[in-house]
């Protein structure tokens, strides 16, 4: 049997390998636009458990499940983390009023988390986390009948997973194609790995983040380099080159002279150089007994103090500290509120100018929690509140919101930044609930959204032969062509895009686009459209794709 602590520490072993291991996750997106968060999501979601559990003191399997499924409902992000919070929701139902769990309750916890996770998505597709998770759970009910041992039966999941896993290029083309695996099934295989090794062995995987991860969460680190206070004992990065006059010369004693006037000390030779690196408040000691050694060259002396003064005001500059959304109770005299996902200063401030009452900062690889949307839904004092995820990977936790709000709210399924606009043009405060609901989703399908950005790697796509670095033209998400010109992607793009009734045309520029190359677009755009369609370019600052493109 295993019991509530051993459960704990699982969790928090899972979250800890995903973490270590989201890279790996990552990089298996098969389709070649940067949009590797597959990993980060699932990491993210389960992470959000891990505070709440290092408080539990001799919990039972029923306490652990269900205080790890409310905060992975909160703190789920994408899809892929969607999917893991409904399966280890299905764990707090299977486990619910159990003090210990034997592996044929683990076998039908993760069952229900099963049925819960395919009934969420509306097309489920095999190939998948679903498909992983489905497999796992088949084969656990299968051995829990002959051997209801927790430890057996979750080595069997473990190890059918894996199998699932292998197997997922067979059912994707996709997958197969690119010659990768499902990333969200091997996500959810890396958490049951850091499960078993508690279950199992007893031991905890730590977090082991390579030093030089690219963290997703780039926004956050850099406001908290705006808010930090430094405490710097020494103020100067000394760096330099010894070329050894004498090829013995004893390296360890110029490092233990370094030492004890600074840290940070860094000694490395070969047999004609010694590299040095130290922190310290003479850098003169430093040189004056290095020259000993031999000639010194490469020498760089930086004021660490002044270095992170001028981090912290640039960070203080490009990410101005927000202040947390507030709960503001529900007002009867408001009818109706509206939130919206939107990732570009240009872009939410034109949902903002449309109306909006909350912009939730996120989008394509930024997807934000379910209770990222929840906290905006909660600072809408509104009867009725409209969400518009604006993304297909933000839906789903947008959903999940449904339940946890204390008001009511509607999420209308767009998909795209284009379809969030027009569902809010359609929006009539005067209008019923109801009509409000029918008029906006209708809106949806009004506008074609075309995206241009650039290929992360060498890959082939649905018979397109993909190089690294060229620019691809998504026609409403599906990749139409692939170009090396920015400008003249566009233009071809949008002529592609217009059809016969088309009369606008609206060009979003990304952060990495500069008015100068919007303007050339812009007029290759002009050569090629009609004159009865007008034309429309904004500075969106978006980032991932150089131009988002509605036309309607």
């Amino acid at each position: 049997m295993i019991n509530g602590s051993q459960l704990r520490d699982a969790y928090i072993s899972a979250a800890n390998h995903i973490v270590a291991r989201r890279q790996e996750v990552d990089a298996l997106n098969v389709f070649p636009v940067p949009d590797g968060d597959t990993g980060t999501n699932m990491s993210m979601t389960i992470s959000a458990a891990v505070p709440e559990l290092k408080l539990m003191e001799n919990p039972t399997v029923a306490e652990v499940a269900k205080t790890a499924a409310s905060a992975l409902l909160r703190g789920a992000r994408g899809n892929s983390g969607v999917i893991l919070s409904l399966l280890f929701r299905g764990f707090s139902k299977g486990l619910a009023g159990k003090k210990e769990a034997d592996g044929a309750d683990f076998a039908q916890a993760l069952t229900m988390g099963v049925e819960a996770a395919y009934k969420a998505v509306m097309k489920p597709t095999e190939g998948t986390i679903l498909t992983v998770s489905r497999m796992a759970a088949e084969r656990a009910r299968v051995v829990a009948k002959t051997n209801p041992d927790a430890i057996a039966v979750w080595e069997e999941i473990v190890k059918e997973a894996g199998s699932a896993l292998e197997q997922t290029p067979e059912m994707l083309p996709v997958l197969k194609k690119a010659g990768v695996v499902d990333a969200g099934g091997k996500g959810l295989l890396v958490v049951f790995e850091g499960m078993l090794s508690v279950l199992r062995d007893g031991v905890m995987i730590e977090d082991t983040q390579p030093q030089n991860q690219n963290q997703p969460e780039a926004d956050e680190f850099q406001d908290a380099i705006a808010q930090y206070d430094a405490d710097i004992t020494f103020t100067y990065c000394t760096e330099f080159i010894v070329q050894k006059k004498e090829p013995d010369a004893d390296s360890l004693k110029l490092r233990a002279y370094l030492e004890s006037i600074g840290d940070s000390v860094v000694v490395v030779e070969d047999e004609d150089i010694i590299k040095c690196h130290v922190h310290t408040n003479n850098p003169g000691l430093a040189l004056e007994e290095a020259i000993k050694y031999g000639m010194l060259c490469k020498m760089k002396i930086e004021n660490m103090e002044e270095q992170f003064a001028a981090r912290k005001s640039q960070a203080a500059k490009e990410n101005p500290k927000e202040e947390p959304l507030a709960y503001v109770p529900v007002d009867p005299e408001i009818p109706y509120g509206i939130v919206a996902v939107a990732a570009g200063k240009g872009l939410q401030g034109l949902f903002r100018d449309l109306g909006a009452s909350q912009i939730v900062s996120g989008g394509q690889t930024m997807n934000p929690s379910t209770e990222d949307i929840l906290k905006a839904i909660h600072a809408t004092p509104a009867q009725n509140v409209f969400v518009l995820p604006n993304n297909k990977n933000i839906i789903m936790a947008a959903e999940q919101a449904i339940k946890l709000a204390d008001r009511n709210v509607c999420v209308l399924p767009s998909r795209t930044v284009p379809q969030g606009i027009a569902s809010m043009l359609a929006f009539d405060p005067d209008a019923d609930l109801g009509e409000n609901q029918v008029n906006m989703s209708n809106a949806l399908e009004t506008v074609s959204t075309g995206s241009i950005t650039f290929a992360a790697r060498d890959s082939d796509y649905d018979g397109h032969e993909i190089h690294e670095g060229e620019l691809l033209a998504l026609d409403n998400g599906k990749l139409s062509f692939t170009d090396t010109d920015l400008a003249r992607t566009c233009s071809k793009l949008v002529k592609q895009m217009l059809e016969r009734d088309s009369s606008f045309v609206t060009v979003y520029y990304g952060e990495d686009v500069t008015p100068e190359m919007a303007a050339q677009a812009e007029e290759a755009i002009r050569q090629r459209l009609p004159e009865d369609v007008e034309l429309t370019v904004l500075d969106g600052g978006q980032p991932v794709y150089y131009f988002i493109i509605s036309v309607e």
